[in-house]
């Protein structure tokens, strides 16, 4: 007798490009290996298991046993690999040409080293849009998995989402399974029987229907408390026996069996969106609240349910409007991505002096490392850090400065012995924002600048070591400071879903709470009262007294072969008086200095005027002892976190020596310099925690115009990386910084 009921578990496991080892290596431990333990030992059992691409690398190069475990199951019939994008890109975030590479790239991989055809992908975050679908048939893609809260937002209701539907674009088909969002949260979150009950109504009142299981292999046992819930005491076991007790009318069944054994429901159209709690975190702050409070009540009078249905939240692209820093790294993904597309078809990138390149090898290694840099988890935020853990955000900068470096490589223009040190300077809409920004570039430096907003220097790549040192982030409201003002809170749950938990990490959480008025870059001017103090400035507390902060300049670019400047001009006010500021920006062929000249003009003559340039250096780390402010005879003046107030200096400087970087700022007449970390109280899956983020490094001087009003400094910013490449050789560094 055929099954009443078959039930599809499609198990998600991942690990961002740019994760720390120890986290593969407990996320191996805890999850990945003890659920194969458990799985291995129930031969009634199958599944669908996917497994990112960047994760994958680390097990075949760390735990290849494991991989050899998985082979063997899937030879026995008892896992489907699914595949996807190589290194869980959002696909509506990349070119269409990336999301077929990248699927296509990892399936061969995956059929590769398992022996078998890979029919299916994983849609990571599952965000959907209905374009897709051209673009996944095109790239061998038989199924995917979506939510039902896809399903829902297209109409249908409950008791239609207990199957597959196909979809179509363009004339092409795929089919999509509705994920269950109940299942979500009574595995492992309940015991089994809930599940049980769960299921039972739908097989006796749909016979043959299909339900669909699908979430994170985390879960099990990576999640906070979930290790012990889920193996320690017997949770997994449990639900398997469970399972196999009612394989009467229950049968368990990969994707593909289900779509070879049962006919598609009907074709669907699906909006753009993603799982619900997703939407909801890509709303603006203040409607996420206000959401919030609309859901809780809801809630409260019995009506979510009957209205959920009906209530969408966000679109997930505009997670590049909340966090202008995602849209940063989205832009430079863009134009990587766009240069090895062009060199890929006409093997030159359009400037007549570089030539063609020779080496197709370097092309691949340059496409792998743009995939590497498209991995979604820093690009967004949300229950987890993301965008705000400075590790993933500089993991793909990592990436993409790597891939830059390996197509300037491939055409004889890199770091290597023998390149030609070149400089240039061009002007684009690089981030997509109907203005120009500027590019001041060299074989060493790569440096953008925004003179629509403040004239910000807002990347500045040291390419040696592929590191971007202005991957900042500004620190703003959360819908969820709402929860670390009323403190720590037990869900009175055993084991919690990760949305459920309020646990601090560290104490007094919320004293810790600030937000900027402006973005945290480099070259911001400021104008202050002549007593400001320190304290004042790192603490927010203190009057702008000019309109340079944010304002627009004016760029004029000018070249010269081996010398390239950017100048930029803004007529504006300091305590209403007219105030013209200068800054211009000089590079070098070769160079790893950045000449960086100020000149204010109409300063009221005999009166003091307090002038300061904030810098910020990203990927820093405070509270470390090898990394550290130094002065000019390298006397440690404190860790990267110190609050420094230095009176009359011509020189400071930051070293890291995990990086191997020095970083040094001098200037021709003496000035103050203020230090102060920037921190942010953000949300991770292990509770609310505080993060360091960058370390503002902010010359000041208080000025005295001469009889003209005019006051003039130039300041030198060098990066040295000497230390690193001593380390390991330039073309090595290209490829695998």
């Amino acid at each position: 007798m055929s099954p009443n009921l078959r039930l599809v578990i499609v198990l998600h496991n991942h690990q961002p490009i740019g994760n720390f080892d120890g986290v593969f290596e407990g996320a191996y431990q805890d999850s990945y290996k003890a659920f194969l333990d458990v799985f291995e030992q129930y031969s009634g059992i199958s599944v669908a298991l996917h497994t990112s691409g960047s994760l994958m690398e680390w097990l075949a190069a760390k735990h290849p046993e494991y991989l050899d475990r998985l082979a063997a199951l899937v030879a026995a019939g008892r896992i489907e690999i699914v595949g996807g994008a190589y290194y869980e890109a959002i696909l509506p975030m990349i070119p269409s040409r990336d999301r077929i590479g990248q699927i296509t790239r990892y399936a061969e991989w995956l059929a590769d080293r398992f022996g078998t055809p890979v029919s299916g992908m994983w849609m990571p975050e599952r965000v959907w849009e209905q374009t897709l679908t051209s673009d996944l048939a095109k790239a061998g893609v038989r199924y995917t998995l979506l939510d039902d809260f896809h399903f829902k937002n297209a109409g249908l209701s409950e008791e239609e989402l207990h199957g597959y539907y196909i979809t179509e674009d363009d004339g092409n088909i795929i089919s999509v399974f509705p994920g269950s969002e109940r299942l979500r949260y009574t595995i492992p979150f309940q015991e089994p029987e809930a599940t049980i009950d769960y299921l039972r109504p739908i097989a006796e009142q749909q016979p043959g229907a299909v339900v669909v299981f699908g979430d994170d292999g985390e879960k099990f046992g990576s999640w906070p408390g979930t290790k012990e819930h889920v193996y320690d005491h017997g949770w997994l076991r449990r639900f398997f026996d469970t399972l196999l007790e009612n394989r009467s009318w229950l049968s368990l069944v990969t994707p593909t069996e289900a779509l070879d054994q049962v006919p598609p429901i009907g074709k669907i159209y699906i909006p753009e969106g993603s799982y619900r709690e997703m939407t909801e975190w890509a709303l603006p702050t203040e409607r996420l609240k206000q959401f919030v409070q609309f859901k809780h009540h809801a809630e409260h009078e019995n009506r979510w349910q009957e209205i959920a249905p009906f209530v969408r939240g966000g679109y997930w692209r505009n997670f590049k409007v909340k966090y202008p820093e995602t849209n940063e790294m989205y832009a430079r993904m863009q134009m990587v991505s766009q240069r090895v597309h062009d060199l890929s078809q006409t093997g030159s990138n359009g400037h007549a002096r570089t030539g063609r390149f020779s080496d197709q090898s370097l092309l691949d290694q340059a496409r792998a490392e743009l995939y590497r840099g498209q991995c979604n988890c820093g690009y967004w935020h949300g229950a987890f850090g993301g965008a705000y853990l400075p590790h993933l955000r500089n993991a793909v900068f990592q990436h993409l400065i790597s891939a830059d470096n390996l197509l300037d490589a491939a055409q004889g223009r890199g770091l290597a012995e023998g390149d030609q040190p070149w400089v240039e300077l061009t002007s684009e809409d690089y981030n997509f924002d109907a203005r120009p920004e500027v590019r001041l570039a060299s074989n060493r430096l790569v440096a953008l600048v925004a003179p629509s907003h403040g004239g910000h220097l807002y990347e500045l790549d040291a390419r040696a070591i592929c590191h971007n040192l202005l991957a900042t982030l500004t620190r703003r409201e959360e819908a969820y400071h709402d929860s670390v003002r009323a403190g720590e809170r037990d869900s009175g749950a055993d084991v919690a879903s990760i949305h459920d938990r309020v646990v601090f990490k560290q104490k007094d959480l919320d004293q810790r709470l600030q937000f900027d008025h402006y973005r945290r870059k480099s070259l911001i001017d400021h104008f202050y009262n002549p007593n400001v103090t320190a304290e004042s400035v790192a603490n927010g507390q203190y009057e702008e007294l000019g309109d340079f902060v944010a304002g627009p300049f004016e760029a004029r670019l000018r070249r010269n072969p081996n010398r390239m400047q950017v100048q930029l001009t803004r007529n504006g006010f300091v305590a209403g008086r007219p105030v013209k500021v200068t800054k211009g920006l000089t590079l070098e062929a070769g160079g790893q200095s950045l000449e960086i000249a100020y000149l204010l003009e109409g300063l009221p003559p005999g009166e003091q005027v307090h002038f300061g340039v904030e810098f910020n250096f990203a990927g820093l780390p405070a509270g470390c002892d090898d990394r550290f402010f130094h002065d000019s005879h390298r006397n440690a003046l404190g860790q990267l976190g110190t609050k420094l107030d230095l009176k009359s200096v011509d020189y400071v400087a930051l070293f890291d020596d995990w990086l191997g970087i020095d970083i040094e700022l001098t200037s021709d007449q003496p000035m103050d310099v203020w230090t102060y970390p920037i921190e942010t109280v953000s949300q991770s899956e292990a509770g609310f925690e505080l993060v360091h983020q960058s370390v503002v490094v902010e010359p000041h001087w208080i000025i005295e115009a001469e009889h003209n009003g005019s006051w003039s400094t130039t300041l030198t910013l060098a990066i040295d990386t000497s230390l690193a490449e001593k380390r390991r050789p330039l073309k090595e560094a290209a490829v695998t910084a």
